[in-house]
């Protein structure tokens, strides 16, 4: 069932297009309960590009289990404009994944979660995390977003990781931002 916030959400892959969240969300349950006893990361994380007349973001949502496969789609999201300074783009990249993070409804991470339960002593496990396309390097631009923007996901209960870990947003996500 089709909720109204979720009208205005759309996801794809290369293998859907059109999804709402509630079918993203279904994805991601099959694909858990095909293997209750594995290793998951539940992954969100945005990037941008710049382009002549606009900039895109994509927020790219990953469900993995080590070493066992992996279920993944985007988001695409329009601003019709060129925003170019890099502290505005970086908090709309956090406004988009925390946005995506908040359909994932304390309901539905409990069900994520009774998944792998009963195989917890087995080794089974499940996280969340929030990757931000942000680098703490000297030479990184965005060094000084970087406390901000932690602390950001940190509030909303996800475990913050930037560059060089943060691969859903610097590599999945702005994979599709050209």
């Amino acid at each position: 069932m089709e909720n109204v916030s979720d009208q205005h959400y759309r996801f794809q892959n290369l293998q859907e297009k059109h999804m709402t969240f509630n079918q993203v969300f279904e994805h991601i349950v099959r694909f858990m309960r095909s293997r209750p006893t594995g290793n998951y990361r539940l992954i969100v994380g945005t990037d941008s590009q710049v382009h002549s007349q606009m900039t895109i973001f994509i927020t790219g949502i990953v469900i993995r289990n080590k070493g066992k496969g992996v279920w993944a789609c985007i988001r695409k999201v329009i601003i019709p404009r060129r925003m170019l300074h890099l502290y505005e783009r970086i908090s709309y990249e956090m406004s988009f994944s925390e946005e995506i993070v908040s359909l994932f409804t304390a309901e539905r991470k409990e069900q994520l979660i009774n998944i792998i339960l009963p195989y917890i002593y087995q080794g089974a496990s499940f996280k969340m995390e929030g990757h931000i396309d942000i680098g703490a390097g000297s030479k990184n631009k965005t060094r000084a977003f970087v406390e901000e923007m932690v602390n950001r996901m940190k509030v909303i209960g996800v475990e913050p990781k930037i560059k060089p870990n943060a691969f859903v947003a610097s590599s999945y996500a702005n994979r599709y931002t050209k």
